[in-house]
């Protein structure tokens, strides 16, 4: 029982000092990792080597996720000095100058379109600075493109979450029968997932309002129902179609294409759009703690371009992501082999690190973009040195937080590896979900899916981490294995809304470290219960 009380207390240091005390993320992650130390050096026994090889792996992999934020950034401040930001912005105000419908058309469905090719926090990191260009307060933007980037995320970087369930549970399922199993897994996963995203746009818009609106009231989200629900069907058609007649690989890739195509014709000729267009109150009357270090007034100049070449940068991250995580396409396989490998660190098992640089997306496509983005858009050097020298300034904030949150994921994965025979303390924590649940292991199910991608920022690595924990206790309990392993997918997924690591990430993308990671992880617990809520209802059925 101490072992299980122990395995929480990081977590619940987290969630005490951001919600209730409000503190920010780079003193709350850096307490909850000394904890984590004092904790596995203390009550699991660990080697001092051992758990400094955990954290250094950890400071390692946080790399990985500063060069895509870094990447993100420098993409939005190149056009932002190019003057291809403030095309864009009369671009879109030409589709609809309807924050309801801008939200919905970039966040929704550009960003299931993102999360199909790329996945791993891409879409928020691009989406959430794109609404910022348009007008966005920051926290607006940042809480939206999370909550959105949910129902696409288990068929993400083209199907790499499903496939780490394959991977990881091959063996209890057996190679002769593998294939099938995850048919029937992926559509599940689609169906369950589809009846969530039918109110995931309509939400966001009741909270955008609710939260950020002069009204304050729920009343102004009324008129953009037919749109939102038109958006969510658009999307989960073809998003489950897919996934039952063609695999894991792509249906949030092409379900998040047909549906942007759809949404922006519509939303051209006005179909289904409210009469009225809504918009934020003036800015001078926006709180402080809304606004990052990337404001609109700040896009907007008297330098302006081609809106083809403002797009541009954009299409060619569409187009080389789509290219490179396709892997009958060829370059996926080239790309990944394009890596640093380091040994592991003083001989710990696991902490071999490869920095594959050919295939982060912060590098290719992002800063590959953005360095061409400087010839195409025809920017001075002035202008060049302004956006990598705010690029720097921007990311420099979340170094400190990040490094402490994937160190301590990193050590606690990890804890597992030590001389007493203790399980590790995330398993711990997610058999005791099953422990206390019996038959109604599946209302905690999706709960572990969540608590896997909040502490490591990927349902890769939740399905990873709790998919044969997840499969042994539904055979256990009598339950359908499928259904489980679906809800632990979706779970996952989920999870994307609160993970530390992602609102990190995107609070330095859009300028909100230190004022704005409690807010979001406030915000989002409510959206990803309900989701949890929806998912559980729907797969009851299911059993």
């Amino acid at each position: 029982m101490l072992h299980t009380l122990l395995a929480f207390l990081p977590i619940l240091t987290i969630l005490i000092l951001m919600v209730g005390f409000k503190q920010s993320s780079k003193f709350s992650l850096s307490l909850s990792l000394i904890l984590s130390v004092a904790i596995s050096l203390f009550a699991w026994k660990m080697s001092g080597i051992d758990i400094g090889a955990y954290v250094l792996f950890g400071f390692l992999k946080a790399f990985d996720i500063l060069v895509i934020v870094f990447g993100a950034i420098l993409i939005l401040n190149t056009l932002k000095f190019s003057g291809g930001m403030n095309s864009i912005n009369r671009a879109f105000s030409a589709i609809s100058t309807d924050r309801r419908v801008q939200v919905i058309i970039i966040g929704w469905a550009f960003g299931a379109f993102i999360e199909g090719a790329a996945g791993f926090g891409t879409p928020a990191a691009l989406a959430a600075p794109l609404l910022i260009g348009l007008g966005f307060p920051a926290l607006a933007a940042a809480m939206s493109a999370l909550i959105l980037n949910s129902s696409p995320v288990s068929f993400g970087a083209v199907g790499t979450p499903t496939n780490g369930i394959q991977i990881s549970i091959a063996s209890l399922v057996g190679s002769e029968n593998i294939t099938s199993y995850m048919q029937e897994v992926t559509v599940l996963t689609a169906l369950i997932h589809s009846v969530a995203a039918m109110i995931i746009p309509t939400l966001v818009v009741f909270l955008l309002v609710k939260f950020f609106g002069k009204n304050k009231s729920f009343k102004d989200a009324l008129p953009i129902l037919p749109f939102s629900i038109f958006a969510s069907l658009m999307f989960v058609i073809p998003y489950f179609l897919i996934a039952k007649f063609g695999g894991f690989e792509i249906p949030s890739l092409v379900g998040g294409l047909i549906c942007l195509g759809i949404l922006i014709l519509s939303a051209k000729i006005g179909f289904l759009t409210p009469k009225d267009s809504w918009d934020f109150d003036s800015q001078d009357r926006w709180p402080s703690f809304w606004v990052g270090s990337q404001k609109s007034e700040s896009l907007q100049g008297s330098k302006h371009i081609n809106i083809w070449l403002a797009w541009l940068p954009y299409l060619l991250i569409s187009l080389i992501l789509v290219l490179t995580r396709i892997p009958q396409i060829g370059l996926k396989d080239y790309l990944t082999s394009l890596k640093i490998s380091f040994p592991e660190i003083f001989g710990v098992a696991n902490t071999a690190y490869s920095f594959a640089y050919g295939y982060l997306p912060g590098i290719i496509p992002f800063i590959l973009v953005a360095i061409l983005t400087i010839f195409l858009h025809k920017m001075k050097a002035q202008e060049v040195k302004m956006a990598w020298s705010a690029t720097f300034k921007q990311v420099g904030a979340a170094v400190i937080p990040l490094c402490a949150g994937v160190a301590m994921v990193q050590l606690m994965v990890n804890t597992g590896n030590n001389p007493q025979g203790f399980e590790s303390m995330l398993r711990v924590m997610a058999k005791f979900f099953a422990d206390i649940s019996g038959q109604a292991y599946v209302v905690v199910s999706p709960l572990i899916g969540v608590l896997g991608a909040f502490f490591s920022g990927s349902n890769t690595v939740s399905n990873l981490l709790f998919a044969p924990l997840q499969f042994e206790a539904a055979s256990l309990v009598g339950l359908k294995t499928q259904v489980i392993m679906a809800l632990q997918n979706i779970g996952g997924a989920a999870g994307n809304m609160i993970c530390i690591n992602n609102i990190v990430a995107v609070c330095a993308t859009v300028g909100l470290i230190g004022k704005g990671e409690h807010r979001l992880l406030t915000y989002n617990i409510l959206p990803c219960l309900l989701y949890c809520l929806i998912i559980t209802t729907t797969a009851i059925f299911l059993l």
